[in-house]
């Protein structure tokens, strides 16, 4: 499908693995010029090589948490593509995992740092390139966490039901600038993030990986009806098609990618 994007400039957070490598790699093949960033240089310069078209992709390491990294960044696509037109927000991470008592405050600090803070840094250094030329995208990428808090993962959820009320709240405020904002929110996706959960739960019940994977969908995500992890590549078009023209009627709207494992409707 022509999502009728070609040409347009887009900045990827989080997009050296997983959900942002496979966005990356959607939206190259619209035509889309990218501009990916992580904290990771190296797997990012791997994200680089393995999408080889060059001349479309510009990739520069930064920390979302931090402001002047942000500005160099920005600074950057300035002299090198001018202002972006879409900002896919995925950068992130799960944070410390436990029960409330468990869980430092610290952990909480880092967590909303990184998952919130950083997400609203992002969007206040680039939303003026965003709100210029009358079209624009935002897509957070956030979680069925946000929508169905677990007990061990309470940092995790609040920032990421934050990061739906942020979008909400944007999408009201330049939609009739013709700035669309909203979220996706998957479950359980293999992505690095949930290899290395799923890593510490096989040793801690001393089970092989695929085992911890069975028991956890078992255990702890009972709704996800298709009883397996999502792949990358069904998230990235969903993002993909709300970063494009064919959204153009959709504003304000959080996409779950789950599989069910959101329980209500």
């Amino acid at each position: 499908m022509d999502l009728g994007i070609k040409g347009k400039v887009a900045l990827i957070t989080g997009a050296a693995a997983g959900i942002g490598r496979e966005t990356a790699k959607a939206l190259l093949e619209e035509g889309v010029t990218l501009i990916l960033t992580d904290i990771n240089e190296e797997a990012l310069k791997e994200t680089v090589l393995s999408l080889d078209n060059s001349e479309k992709i510009y990739a520069f390491t930064a920390d979302i948490t931090s402001v002047e990294d942000l500005t160099k960044l920005h600074d950057y696509i300035k002299e090198e593509v001018g202002e972006i037109d879409i900002l896919v927000q995925n950068a992130g991470k799960v944070g410390p995992q436990g029960l409330f008592h468990e869980i430092d405050d610290e952990g909480w600090v880092q967590t909303i740092e990184e998952d919130l803070l950083g997400p609203v840094r992002v969007v206040k250094e680039f939303l003026p390139d965003l709100r210029n030329g009358g079209w624009g995208r935002i897509v957070f990428v956030s979680s069925e966490n946000g929508l169905q808090p677990y007990k061990d993962e309470l940092p995790y959820d609040c920032s990421k039901a934050a990061i739906l009320a942020f979008s909400k709240g944007l999408s009201r405020s330049y939609a009739t600038e013709g700035l669309l904002v909203n979220t996706v929110s998957p479950a359980f996706i293999e992505t690095p993030m949930t290899d290395g959960m799923m890593e510490k739960r096989s040793e801690e019940l001393g089970v092989s990986f695929e085992e911890a994977i069975e028991s956890f969908l078992d255990e702890e995500r009972p709704h996800i009806e298709l009883k397996r992890r999502g792949k990358v590549e069904e998230v990235a078009p969903v993002i993909a098609f709300l970063c494009s023209d064919k959204a153009s009627f959709i504003n304000g709207s959080n996409y779950r990618v789950d599989a069910g494992s959101v329980a209500t409707i």
